[in-house]
């Protein structure tokens, strides 16, 4: 049984973490180690509740994004060609994900879910974006001016996030940007793919391992979605306008900083890598 406090606590890192450009797993296996969660008897439990309390983060785009989401639903009703628009670009840039995740899932947890693959993701995201930020900021581009093309492009990228430690607002965001989004568009359009992409893995594993979420009970799972909640609309607000001033450089020092943490921690015992996404 997953405690209420220790809810709480994940809850908080899933929220902050899913939509910066830092990687969720890598704070997550720190977390849960520092915990004592790490162990084989709980990782089913746990691999389950990490994706759900992603409904969290859901809700808080959903909440922050509003009018746009009523946007999209006007424009399939067809009153808002804009709308439609975006919803169509976005639901381009989900597929590509669904269509190379769904094959590579089990493929995925057996081979890339280790140290070396986890931290060299890490550590090359941060070189990355360290090395081309300033390239990176200078689009001028609307999330309303892009077309299906670069929808298809930016969800190829999303791919890449199929590989633990990697990010995927980190290559959403990058991807946005390469094909001449805005940083704050950049950001916007990563925040709205995440609702297809985050809510389908939240309902795929919900139904998937819906036995090992009933152990942990209803409250910590609540708990674990409401804090998300609150938690991931204060990162995105704080992110986009981050985003404007100091691009993703600042971003790219924290995640080697992770990664060099990450190296020392396992090295001295203190943490192991559970199975998180």
């Amino acid at each position: 049984m997953l405690l209420a406090w220790q809810a709480v606590v994940l809850g908080l890192v899933e929220g902050i973490t899913e939509y910066l450009p830092i990687s969720s797993t890598g704070h997550l296996i720190l977390v849960e180690s520092l915990l004592g969660l790490g162990g084989e008897d709980t990782k089913p439990a746990l691999d389950a509740f990490s994706i759900v309390i992603q409904g969290g983060a859901i809700l808080a785009v959903l909440g922050l994004y509003f009018q746009r989401v009523l946007s999209m639903l006007r424009g399939v009703l067809g009153s808002d060609p804009t709308g439609l628009r975006l919803l169509l670009n976005l639901l381009v840039a989900f597929v590509p994900s669904v269509v190379v995740g769904l094959p590579l899932d089990k493929w995925i947890e057996r081979h890339l879910f280790h140290p070396l693959p986890v931290l060299l993701t890490l550590a090359a995201g941060g070189l990355f974006m360290i090395v081309y930020d300033r390239r990176l900021r200078s689009g001028t581009r609307t999330i309303d001016e892009l077309d299906w093309r670069h929808a298809l492009g930016i969800g190829a990228l999303q791919c890449l996030a199929l590989w633990p430690g990697t990010s995927r607002s980190m290559v959403v965001i990058v991807g946005g940007l390469l094909f001449g989004l805005r940083p704050r568009d950049a950001a916007e359009f990563s925040f709205l793919l995440g609702l297809p992409t985050l809510g389908g893995a939240c309902a795929y594993k919900a139904l998937k391992e819906h036995h090992a979420i009933a152990q942990l009970g209803v409250t910590p799972v609540a708990i674990g979605i409401a804090v998300a909640a609150i938690s991931a609309a204060l990162a995105v607000r704080w992110l986009v306008s981050f985003l404007n001033r100091r691009g993703l450089a600042p971003f790219g020092w924290y995640r080697l900083a992770l990664s060099a943490a990450l190296l020392v921690c396992l090295g001295l015992g203190w943490v192991q890598f559970g199975g998180l996404s």
